[in-house]
């Protein structure tokens, strides 16, 4: 098996368009009217399925009014059997998009993440919401990979790079707004509108997506189910041992087995797939160099990201005395310079210059940071200082985001779209668990009210995503030979 190559800047983009069978996917042409229904359902379901990964933090205070005798342990599961589940399924679900095809995973996923949301807003007690959120994250699982296949596949090649950028800038609106969103509707509709509200929504989506023509499927097979419960299983164990590290203690018994178990787990699901026909890891992804590198920036650039997004609101909330619906709306600006960040670098960065994107948006994500570690303190000061350090740190993610999106899709064949993209997602979900474990482990010495415990955060923020800005050159394309398959 070969992989695919970044695309030559001589290469014909038709070749691009046709998988390996040679059979050209059905509304691929240029100017295809499915071009834009598939970028709309896509960005919506994407939308959706970030969203869910942030926007609940804010419900907290009134899940606690209405499940009184639920302690806060329990609670903690409404956000962590979510992001578990989804981190664990990513890669898998990509494959099986390629495998059984885009649309139908697409659709399914989305009317199975339309129906946990109803759940999850009718939830009588805890363990009912709980088991509501883990099949959101199944299905957001399936969502997210299928969701760009489905938009790669049916857009002509040449704008291809401007469908990921607002793909992109979608994810990125949806990583900073949901907390101002949350807050508006928990203050006027209670916390279950947060879920209800993705009813009308997800109805509407799988609407549209099911006028789309049918991909074929590729013809490849079903992963190794050995591997694939392996790497399912140690991915979700790493990612729930570090997001209850801090809860738990990082030295107790059930943290160090769920660690130490799942890194076992992932390594075997590594090892096995070195040898299967049909691997659960598709190896030969990571020996393309651009691919590998993308990964790499994907983990650190999620990492800093992540805890960025939280520790703001923390700040706002504990520090300056803001209320949840204040601190929401306080960090929307960000949101919207994230969404112009990533149109940018996905209308007017061409294929060569990705890696140039991702360094400037990499440092200017992280120099805001390094800005808000050195200026900010427990005097409020937002029009002064927040309002410009947090627009410019928006304009570094989404610039970012989608320099490492279209980055790692160019150098992806078209029948292999979903599974790299599951593999992608999955660095920057274990990048982000890291990143929010990090952030309770600096605070946790600190009084919730001290200042300091925060500015520590956004210090570590700036080195995670200098770090990554400096992983950039590592796809830079090569001038002195054309790109060759692994």
């Amino acid at each position: 098996m070969t992989t695919a190559s970044p695309q030559s800047p001589g290469a014909d983009p038709a070749d691009d368009a046709a998988p390996a069978d040679g059979q050209r996917p059905r509304n691929t042409s240029p100017g295809t009217p499915a071009a834009k229904p598939a970028l709309f359902v896509a960005s919506g379901a994407t939308f959706l399925a970030v969203l869910d990964t942030t926007v609940v933090n804010i419900a907290f205070s009134d899940l606690r009014v209405d499940f009184p005798d639920a302690s806060l342990s329990q609670l903690t599961w409404v956000v962590t059997a979510y992001t578990v589940v989804f981190a664990a399924l990513l890669a898998v679900a990509g494959r099986v998009a390629d495998v059984i095809g885009r649309k139908k995973l697409f659709v399914r996923s989305t009317a199975l993440f339309t129906l946990a949301s109803v759940l999850s807003g009718l939830a009588v007690d805890v363990p009912m919401l709980v088991g509501a959120r883990a099949l959101q994250g199944v299905a957001a699982a399936g969502m997210i990979p299928a969701a760009l296949g489905l938009v790669l596949q049916h857009t002509p090649p040449a704008r291809r790079q401007i469908a990921v950028g607002v793909w992109g800038a979608v994810g990125s609106m949806a990583a900073a707004v949901g907390p101002s969103l949350g807050g508006l509707l928990v203050d006027v509709w209670g916390w279950r509108s947060v879920f209800l509200i993705n009813l009308p929504i997800g109805l509407a989506i799988v609407a549209i997506a099911a006028r789309l023509a049918s991909d074929a499927p590729s013809g490849r097979r079903y992963p190794d189910p050995v591997g694939t419960l392996a790497l399912g299983l140690g991915i979700g164990g790493v990612v729930f041992g570090v997001t209850q590290g801090t809860e738990w203690g990082w030295g107790s018994v059930r943290v160090l087995a769920l660690i130490t178990g799942g890194a076992v787990l992932v390594v075997t699901a590594l090892l096995l797939s070195r040898r299967h026909p049909s691997p659960a890891v598709e190896w030969d992804l990571w020996r393309n160099r651009v691919f590998a590198a993308t990964n790499v920036s994907s983990l650190l650039f999620g990492a800093a990201m992540y805890a960025y997004l939280l520790s703001t609101l923390l700040f706002l909330n504990a520090v300056w005395g803001y209320g949840e619906l204040k601190a929401g709306l306080a960090v929307t600006p960000g949101a919207f310079s994230a969404a112009v960040g990533a149109v940018v670098v996905g209308r007017r960065v061409g294929p060569r210059a990705q890696w140039a994107a991702l360094a400037v948006g990499s440092t200017l994500f992280g120099a805001s940071c390094a800005a808000m570690y050195l200026l900010l303190d427990a005097e409020r000061a937002y029009l002064a200082l927040w309002l410009p350090i947090g627009i410019v740190g928006g304009l570094g993610i989404g610039a970012a985001l989608t320099a490492i999106s279209n980055a790692a899709t160019a150098s992806l064949q078209p029948e292999r779209f979903a599974s790299g993209t599951g593999l992608l997602m999955t660095t920057r979900q274990v990048g982000g668990a890291l990143g929010i474990a990090a952030l309770a482990a600096i605070l946790e010495r600190y009084d919730v009210l001290d200042a300091e415990g925060y500015l520590r955060v956004f210090l570590a923020c700036a080195i995670g995503a200098l770090a990554a800005a400096a992983v950039a050159p590592a796809f830079r394309p090569r001038r002195d030979r054309a790109p060759q398959d692994a």
